[in-house]
């Protein structure tokens, strides 16, 4: 086990982050995992061999965060490898979504993410090397979803504060990447995981029929294998350099790519003029 990094995984009691944790676990890296439900976590992996560590910890409270990252590094010895992993989605129009529906979805999906960042860096800062792995989605590189804004906007936010964060700590001998997962075939899109709106608005439609089509159609079709991309963050994890944008997915990358396209025919179309704009030289 002294060659084997250590890890902290958040909501790793179902979906992408319970995959991780598998998979972790059976190739012997020592691993502490984070669930606001500690139970339903201990329930999901079964008793390890002294490598595995089941935290309870809440996204929303600084210190619960602070004492699952003190326990990790007295327990297991260390930290070296932070996977931000929790968070939800919320589907609803921006017109029809309430300032507290709002909040909620950043407090956890980018305020959590945060404080995990700054509890984590300084021992990893300090034992100057570091692996860290922030989960945004496709859905933080386009937000063209119909109903999906406030979540692409939390995760808009994440990719953002990663490619901060790895200019900040690369001195360090830290990298950081920001992994845009496409649709993968995990409870994300159950109503365990996905915030609806207390007050739909009739207009709406178009996301009425998003909202129905993530619910009813793509959930449980998802194209992509978690247990894949369980495996590739461990390589990735292991190669020399990380990259900063670690798309998961051939939908991801489609997407992305028609993003890219669409940024690149704005800018020519405008360029004449948007860069006609800087004051003339008497």
């Amino acid at each position: 086990m002294a060659t084997k990094n250590i890890w902290f995984v958040t909501g790793a009691s179902k979906g992408l982050g319970l995959t991780l944790v598998h998979h972790l676990l059976a190739r012997g890296y020592a691993v502490a995992a984070t669930s606001r439900n500690l139970e339903e976590l201990k329930q999901a992996v079964p008793p390890s061999n002294g490598h595995f560590l089941p935290l309870h910890m809440d996204l929303g409270n600084e210190d619960s965060i602070r004492q699952a990252i003190a326990t990790t590094i007295s327990t297991l010895g260390g930290l070296d490898v932070v996977v931000n992993n929790a968070g939800y989605g919320q589907v609803g129009a921006l017109e029809e979504l309430s300032d507290q529906e709002a909040r909620k979805n950043f407090d956890v999906n980018v305020f959590g993410l945060l404080h995990v960042l700054r509890h984590a860096t300084p021992h990893l800062r300090q034992q100057g090397t570091g692996r860290v792995f922030n989960i945004s989605s496709v859905g933080g590189f386009t937000g063209n979803f119909p109903g999906w804004g406030v979540y692409c906007a939390t995760k808009f936010a994440v990719a953002g504060l990663t490619e901060s964060y790895a200019a900040e700590v690369k001195d360090f001998g830290v990298q950081a990447s920001v992994v845009y997962p496409g649709y993968f075939r995990t409870d994300f899109l159950t109503s365990g995981s996905l915030g609806t709106p207390q007050h739909p608005l009739p207009e709406y439609q178009a996301v009425r029929d998003s909202q129905a089509a993530h619910e009813q159609q793509i959930n449980g079709n998802q194209p992509g294998d978690p247990e894949k991309a369980a495996a590739l963050l461990v390589q990735t994890s292991e190669a020399e350099q990380q990259p900063l944008h670690l798309f998961l997915g051939a939908d991801a990358y489609q997407m992305a790519e028609q993003k890219i396209a669409a940024v690149q025919q704005d800018m020519q179309q405008w360029q004449e003029v948007a860069t006609a704009t800087n004051f003339v030289a008497a």
